[in-house]
């Protein structure tokens, strides 16, 4: 087995494991967490991937977000990847929270010396789906995507780039126009160059503008997220590119709501069950 259990424990009747393993697109020693329910005893089950945001691990949404009871009556498998590569130590990779270790920013870098590394989009679509569609009981073929903040950014870019890959989409509080704001600006400078019309094909308001998709996007955006008033996070400009293109889109701003993770727990299991009736449909 490629996979090395770190703990395991369970939880609601499943099984919540931790693992590591060595990830060949990344070229780094990398950790993630599963969430397996009850009816993965039986074979295998759907699986619902969660990007997490800047400077978390897979730890942070398997231990705050609450998600583990639904999930287990659902019968939905739960995967949670770590944020970025690690221990790779490269230059200036530590210096800061929004750049480096713990922003990977689900994309393949194309600028050295992060592309050696930095591949999380190829990680998350490609290597990962394979490696444990292998060796655990879950069933690739059923697959859905969200995420939190830079991991929400992530999850709307892995849908709209793989039309077909992932039944169903959400994200919270995501970064939705990351070239017109600093957190995108500096990650993309970064791994991608200063080319700007590079930029598009990692924004998921510029792809959804362009190629328009067949996904009812679900988003939940906290009114009083210090961050969009910010101007980091640019939902209007999601559902901006959504009414161009024709692209369904639930928009919910929820009042008084911040960014952490006490506003995912309070409506994580609306996006289960978001999750659940597209992964169970014929």
């Amino acid at each position: 087995m490629s996979l090395e259990v770190l703990s395991s424990n369970l939880s609601f009747g499943g099984k919540h494991v931790r693992y590591r393993h060595r990830s060949d697109v990344l070229d780094c020693s990398m950790e993630l967490a599963v969430f397996l329910p009850p009816a993965a005893e039986a074979g295998p089950v759907p699986v619902l991937w969660w990007l997490s945001g800047l400077t978390c691990t897979d730890e942070n949404f398997m231990q705050k977000a609450g998600a583990h009871r639904l999930a287990s009556q659902l019968g939905i498998a739960i995967v949670c990847p770590d944020t970025s590569p690690r221990g790779t130590d490269l230059p200036g990779e530590h210096d800061s929270y929004d750049f480096g270790s713990g922003a990977g920013v689900y994309l393949n870098a194309s600028q050295a010396p992060w592309s050696g590394h930095y591949r999380m989009y190829d990680y998350v679509t490609a290597e990962l789906p394979e490696l444990l569609g292998r060796e655990l009981p879950l069933d690739m073929t059923r697959q859905a995507i969200s995420g939190h903040s830079m991991g929400g950014h992530g999850a709307l870019v892995c849908a709209l780039k793989n039309p077909g890959q992932y039944r169903s989409v959400s994200a919270f509080a995501p970064i939705a126009n990351p070239s017109q704001c600093d957190w995108g600006r500096k990650a993309f400078s970064g791994y991608l160059g200063d080319d700007q019309q590079v930029w598009k094909d990692w924004d998921a308001s510029e792809l959804i503008r362009a190629h328009g998709s067949d996904h009812e996007l679900l988003v939940d955006q906290g009114e009083a997220d210090d961050f969009l008033h910010q101007g980091q996070l640019k939902p209007e400009a999601l559902e901006a590119a959504c009414q161009e293109a024709s692209v369904s889109l639930t928009l919910r701003r929820q009042p008084g709501y911040d960014h952490s993770y006490f506003f995912i727990a309070s409506f994580i299991d609306d996006h289960l069950r978001h999750h659940s009736a597209a992964l169970n449909r014929d």
